[in-house]
């Protein structure tokens, strides 16, 4: 159902790309900007483990520097059927954990010191799980094609900008264009692109929960794991940069209320009650 829902979404945001390119200067410049922000995003995904790892201060553990975890993970690659990806512990002590990587040859996963003092085994194990699952459903992958697209609604709405600042924008009233055009571009387009992203990274967040509960065979766990993670990113924030938010296993980020909308992550309480569904079935 959530790969279901990523497609749909994905399908929206193109056609959102396809509208706005039309609205401005029809095919040639859709394709160029969508070149452009394929080249950024590109380099984003090549280099970006490098670049997050970095971020954060992550340092790659040695197996006799941490022996339970490569044990942990090591076990759970080899029922997922993955390579062994990279470990690194980041010096926090706010517990969280993400991973990263272009794909399972390429692929990392990074935890904080913190999240190895207040989680036992099996809520460690559960995390994992979730994290190996990102990298088995190509997540990383699904967030580029979307950070494309996204970049590349964002990019034509700041060319329609400009060149309604320097009266470019009335040779595009025969497409649709004027007053209504502009405001669709400049205002609702990004916002919409925005909403499109932070809904596929929840649905991701989602699938990585289903698929680590099973990876594990103890749902219930990682659903405990969340509610500590959570309860302690409050107390403890970690120094976060919002860009990289969608990337660790509970939202590094304050917000409440509104700012809900705007997450990268489901609330925690309902990913705890779809674990607890999990576990009912694989019960049965």
């Amino acid at each position: 159902m959530n790969t279901l829902k990523t497609g749909i979404l994905l399908t929206f945001l193109t056609l959102l790309l396809v509208f706005i390119g039309r609205l401005i200067g029809g095919p040639v410049g859709m394709v160029t900007a969508f070149i452009i922000a394929l080249i950024i995003n590109g380099v984003s995904y090549w280099f970006s483990d490098r670049i997050v790892l970095a971020m954060y201060h992550a340092k790659e553990a040695l197996p006799d520097e941490a022996p339970q975890l490569y044990q942990i993970v090591g076990d759970l690659a080899q029922k997922a059927n993955l390579p062994l990806p990279r470990i690194y512990i980041i010096p926090s002590q706010t517990p969280n954990a993400f991973a990263t990587g272009r794909d399972p040859q390429h692929a990392a996963v990074a935890v904080t010191k913190g999240i190895l003092n207040i989680l036992d085994r099996d809520e460690l194990e559960g995390v994992l799980a979730h994290e190996l699952s990102h990298v088995r459903n190509r997540d990383i992958l699904i967030g580029s094609m979307v950070a494309t697209i996204a970049g590349a609604v964002f990019m034509l709405s700041n060319i329609a900008r400009f060149a309604a600042l320097f009266g470019g924008y009335r040779g595009s009233r025969n497409r649709g264009g004027g007053i209504v055009g502009l405001l669709v571009m400049t205002i609702v387009a990004p916002i919409a692109a925005m909403l499109i992203q932070m809904a596929i990274s929840r649905s991701r967040e989602y699938q990585a929960d289903s698929s680590g509960g099973r990876l594990s065979g103890q749902p219930l766990a990682l659903a405990s794991a969340l509610k500590k993670l959570h309860s302690m990113n409050k107390k403890i924030p970690i120094k976060a940069n919002p860009s990289t938010a969608h990337m660790f296993i509970v939202s590094p980020l304050a917000g409440g209320g509104l700012a809900n909308l705007f997450s990268t992550h489901p609330r925690v309480e309902n990913r705890i009650e779809a674990l607890k569904r999990l576990d009912a079935d694989l019960q049965r």
